[in-house]
């Protein structure tokens, strides 16, 4: 072990990852008696995903088999019956507990009806019968709670500050964990890095939450550094990961220069915005019978197909109160020089992946006291597509289940392995040049569209990054080389798997040359 990897620590629980599942499972451990410490190498807040969520957090309200139904109809029935059971019964619950009774979130409200006395005002404001509950694609009903288009923020802001004053929580801000602690199919601990020092953190459970993939792609809705590090970890440390195709694109991520200025919720369709390609026409009616309000992988390949044909799709918001309904989307329309009148210049870009570490209905995976919930976990109830406004719920729902049951078990620190800092440090080039190679590769070969030739091909140049990178972390514990590392680990999984699946599904398209589109004319 280095110089800078003398002390050692010691938790109850630790969870990695300080998003909605993250925090949850935090909870729901220090609520069972245990100590927690949440590692968290983002900038609070908004370095985690949580807080970017826009649309809301779908609940069962009075009717959790016609929500199954959707979930199971948006995954193309390809998500774990089970999984969803487990979703849809314990989501009021849950909603209510965390984000009513504990945090108080304020979501919108429906339109006061007229009331005779201030005491009935103020009755109405604090019941759950005039909540405002919105529907987004793939939904059948009004079942999700939103505050404006920023229901992320709402949500994770109070959170934090309630986990902050927990004395039974401590959370490390600025903190990455480089490699877990384990023997013998047992999970220890996990090695710790802030500010260039190494050091080992030994827990009797190890909650991993840390979040997507986004910077495996050159467009994405996620916050910087999400590179896939849960899944990484757990792969390396031998657990089952599985359904590494299916990665989603949100169709309506705003794009400003080629580059994603900020994602436009789904919401915005489900009130009535329509998609218009660069000729003006809406074009969705011609993909889907439920045109703008079809399953996201299907808008999401019609937008790269209109993308394409015409040179540009516009969300056009002229058919609803864009200002009134939507202020803060408005606002960032207008601090990115957008006049939202004209329509809204979108295009696909990541958004969420459905698979990950495979875990059970307590968010336990394959490696003894080693728990993943979240986006890094692959818990079955997004199967090939998720649904929208259904990952807040689902790491609310698992967080709460695997906080719980990670409690209590006692800590049994190990030998912990030694990351050597042996050569001089890399150039900063280094890591931002091996990213771009890699982002181009998964954009061209593993993005919305996927050839089963060029699949093939993005193996092979993945795995001689892999390699590369590789021999870098051998002598070296840098934290920017260990995300590369998390990186081309992740990728090439999802390239892995969907070579492997031949089978056009949800999220997961398969075309030859022969499939795709013509090239647009030059007018």
């Amino acid at each position: 072990m280095s110089d800078e990897q003398t002390d050692t620590h010691e938790t109850d629980v630790l969870v990695v990852g300080s998003g909605i599942a993250g925090l949850a499972a935090a909870l729901a451990a220090a609520r069972a008696g245990s100590q927690v410490t949440v590692a968290t190498k983002a900038t609070r807040p908004e370095g985690a995903s949580s807080w970017w969520a826009q649309g809301g957090i779908a609940v069962s309200r009075d009717d959790p088999e016609q929500f199954k139904e959707d979930i199971l109809t948006a995954s193309a029935d390809t998500a774990d019956p089970e999984a969803v059971d487990v979703l849809v019964e314990n989501a009021n619950a849950a909603v209510e507990d965390v984000l009513f009774e504990t945090l108080d979130v304020a979501f919108d409200r429906a339109e006061p009806r007229s009331t005779d006395t201030d005491e009935q005002a103020s009755m109405a404001s604090t019941s759950r019968a005039d909540l405002d509950y919105a529907r987004e694609a793939a939904h059948s009903e009004d079942r999700i709670l939103h505050v404006d288009a920023a229901t992320g923020k709402h949500i994770h802001v109070p959170f934090l500050n309630y986990l902050d004053d927990h004395d039974g929580v401590t959370i490390l801000d600025g903190t990455a964990a480089l490699e877990l602690i384990r023997h013998e199919g047992r999970v220890h601990g996990a090695m710790l890095e802030s500010d260039g020092a190494v050091e080992p953190w030994f827990a009797g459970s190890v909650v991993l939450a840390t979040g997507g993939i986004g910077e495996l792609y050159p467009r994405t809705t996620n916050p910087d550094h999400a590179t896939g590090d849960g899944i990484a970890m757990a792969a390396l440390a031998g657990a089952d990961v599985a359904d590494m195709e299916y990665v989603q694109f949100h169709p309506t991520a705003c794009v400003v220069d080629g580059e994603v200025a900020f994602l436009v919720s789904e919401a915005v369709r489900g009130e009535g915005g329509l998609l218009r390609n660069g000729d003006g026409r809406r074009f969705m009616p011609d993909y889907h019978e439920d045109a703008e309000l079809a399953p996201r992988d299907v808008v999401a390949r019609a937008v790269k197909a209109e993308r394409e044909a015409t040179g540009e799709v516009r969300l056009d918001v002229s058919t609803l109160d864009f200002a009134a309904e939507f202020p803060g989307l408005a606002d960032r329309c207008g601090d990115h020089g957008i006049d939202w009148t004209d329509g809204i210049p979108v295009a696909p870009a990541e958004h969420f992946l459905c698979g990950g570490v495979a875990v059970d209905d307590r968010g336990r995976t394959t490696l003894d006291r080693l728990y993943a919930v979240g986006e890094c976990s692959r818990t079955g109830v997004h199967g090939a597509n998720r649904l929208a406004s259904t990952s807040l719920l689902e790491g609310l729902v698992w967080g709460l289940r695997a906080g719980e049951d990670a409690a209590g078990d006692p800590v049994q620190p190990i030998e912990a392995p030694e990351l050597l800092e042996r050569d001089p440090a890399l150039p900063d080039s280094f890591a931002r040049e091996k990213f771009h190679r890699l982002r181009r590769v998964m954009d061209e070969h593993v993005g919305v569209e996927r050839d089963p030739a060029d699949l093939q091909r993005s193996m092979a140049v993945l795995r001689r990054l892999k390699g590369e990178v590789d021999a870098y972390v051998r002598t070296r514990t840098a934290r920017s080389l260990y995300e590369l590392r998390n990186a081309s680990i992740t990728a090439l999984l999802i390239a892995r798997h969907a070579a492997e699946n031949d089978e056009s599904v949800g999220t997961h398209n398969l075309v030859t040359a022969a499939d795709e589109p013509p090239e647009p004319t030059a007018d």
